[in-house]
């Protein structure tokens, strides 16, 4: 009998490692139903609630973050390694794993400093164009390592012999027809008829400059019936988000998007942190964009990853401190009375790899597993 194939992930900290990993358990499990999955994080991010919330069991280490912010603390950081990668070789051998997966994060080094110790095989994947100070000490200590983008490889040791498998995404976004779900989309987010849907996504926690800036573009378009806003606040702004959208009927907040699908074929434009995920949604789904980078990104990687559409012509990039509302109306309303425009932004961006990222990284994980099926034969390199 077959040993069950068991896999364990390191991502957490923000939505941007943990989602890909997610999306990379998700294809394992459609590879081999039956594997046994599991994630390691922190009891700090956002791992604690959307792991378990996707079904997945969440083991906790003991670890700080890879930040220089961190002063005379900084000294701590190879002992809590040594001790959290101590921690992941006992998690590891006690799970049976044959393979462990750094999805980036702090979180995630541990998993590979376990791997080391344990003798087991591992791989990184870097999401970002500009790589974490996390993958940058895992990536010398694993010879696998797979990117999202081809211009992290001068970013990392050994980063010539990289792979590139593109973002992994939920299966939802990868196969995402916007035409045919458009219809739904719309009537499920309550789209009036006739609107354009601006889409206001602040990420995992929300963003308070873009949430303050949509405000000021419900106000500004009051009047107007012909454009919608969605606000996704993070739970943290919703209350005074909706106390300050009270009498603009055309603007809408909310704390999450459980359904990214819907919005993105709702959407008309899309305005958001340019964080490596929402980038690869973005090129996968098509849907045109104005990427308001976060300005403190380790590296500023949220402006390289967003030069990756704006570069093709599929997004606009506009400097956080020059969001305002006066800043978006002017590059929003040409290209909402513009839909030539927003089509041909719409057709500039490239899937790439994206579409089909989980289940590249899933063939290179089971290949590493020693766990051949048609699958791995299917999406190999």
């Amino acid at each position: 009998m077959r040993t069950p194939l068991s896999v364990v992930i390191g991502a957490g900290g923000t939505g941007g490692h943990i989602y890909p990993g997610l999306a990379l358990a998700e294809a394992l499990r459609r590879a081999v139903p039956d594997a046994v999955i599991s994630f390691v994080g922190t009891t700090r991010g956002l791992e604690g609630e959307l792991i378990p919330g996707a079904g997945y069991r969440l083991h906790t280490v003991d670890m700080i973050p890879f930040d220089p912010s961190l002063g005379a603390k900084r000294y701590l950081l190879p002992a809590a390694l040594l001790k959290s990668g101590a921690q992941c070789r006992a998690l590891l051998k006690a799970q049976g794993a044959q393979v462990a997966v750094g999805m980036g994060g702090y979180p995630s080094a541990p998993v590979i400093v376990g791997a080391k110790m344990a003798g087991l095989p591992s791989l990184i994947h870097e999401s970002n164009a500009v790589p974490g100070r996390a993958n940058q000490f895992a990536a010398r200590l694993t010879p696998h390592i797979a990117v999202a983008f081809d211009r992290s490889r001068a970013h990392l040791a050994g980063g010539e012999n990289a792979v590139t498998t593109g973002m992994p995404i939920a299966a939802s976004l990868a196969s995402l027809d916007r035409t045919a779900l458009r219809s739904e989309a719309r009537r499920a987010l309550g789209v009036p008829p006739g609107a354009r849907l601006v889409l206001v996504n602040g990420g995992s926690l929300g963003a308070a400059r873009l949430t303050a800036a949509a405000v000021g573009l419900a106000e500004r378009w009051r009047e107007r019936a012909d454009v919608h806003l969605l606000i996704k606040t993070g739970p943290a702004q919703l209350t005074d988000t909706q106390r300050q959208l009270t009498g603009l009927p055309g603007a809408r907040a909310v704390p999450y998007l459980d359904r990214m699908d819907l919005a993105y074929a709702a959407a008309d434009l899309v305005v958001c942190r340019a964080g490596s995920a929402t980038v690869a949604e973005l090129a996968a789904t098509g849907v045109p964009a104005v990427l308001v980078p976060y300005p403190h990104a380790p590296g500023d990687h949220q402006t390289h990853n967003a030069r990756v559409l704006s570069d093709a012509g599929a997004a606009l990039l506009v400097p956080d401190a020059e969001t305002t509302a006066f800043r978006l109306a002017g590059l929003i309303e040409p290209l909402l009375a513009n839909p030539a425009r927003l089509a041909a932004m719409s057709g500039a961006a490239d899937p790439g790899h994206h579409a089909h990222a989980a289940d590249l990284l899933a063939a290179r994980v089971l290949h590493l597993a020693s766990y051949p099926t048609s699958y791995t034969r299917e999406y190999a390199a």
